[in-house]
């Protein structure tokens, strides 16, 4: 049985949304949905129409803002991720918070990372042809503009709670088609 299931990433936005009557909370919300399921499509046109025209991220790692700043630096981000091949994932949500320009969302995110990328990263792997799955805890804000667009991520991560090597039984079918096609 698979160990994530993408379509969880966006399950708590779409209650909150189906209960929600503000329109410019309804706007915020549907612009992060958009996005999300966006990225786990690997559409990267698709992702980047979610933007503003100068999105800024900045991910806090060890006190340092490391994400990237402006559409190229954005689309080459993203480019990157999917070349990874760690872009299968799920964001467990716990919490939301909602405003008029702002999307908070909490949760353990959990990714699928090939063994020599995660290697490539630092991470403890001990068998580099294996697959991993590996749980951060994570709180993400989303701004959004007047427009609708998304104005970057601000991420602020614990590092690693856990890292496991999976065996193939447990790696979902977007990922076996991703990494393992000859196999799945």
């Amino acid at each position: 049985m698979p160990v994530i299931d993408p379509n969880h990433t966006w399950t708590l936005l779409e209650e909150r949304l189906a209960v929600t009557t503000d329109e410019r909370h309804r706007v915020v919300l549907k612009a992060v949905i958009e996005h999300m399921k966006a990225e786990a499509a690997a559409d990267l046109d698709r992702l980047m129409a979610t933007l503003s025209p100068a999105p800024a991220y900045h991910f806090w790692y060890g006190g340092n803002d490391v994400g990237p700043k402006g559409t190229d630096g954005v689309r080459t981000y993203y480019s990157d991720f999917v070349a990874s091949r760690s872009n299968v994932l799920e964001y467990t949500l716990d919490r939301l918070v909602l405003d008029d320009h702002c999307l908070v969302t909490e949760g353990f995110l959990k990714q699928i990372y090939p063994g020599t990328y995660a290697a490539q990263l630092g991470f403890p792997v001990d068998d580099e042809s294996a697959d991993y799955l590996i749980v951060h805890r994570q709180l993400l804000l989303w701004p959004v503009d007047g427009n609708g667009m998304i104005q970057g991520e601000d991420s602020y991560g614990t590092g690693p709670t856990s890292i496991t090597k999976l065996s193939f039984e447990e790696l979902p079918q977007q990922y076996i088609d991703l990494v393992h096609p000859s196999v799945g």
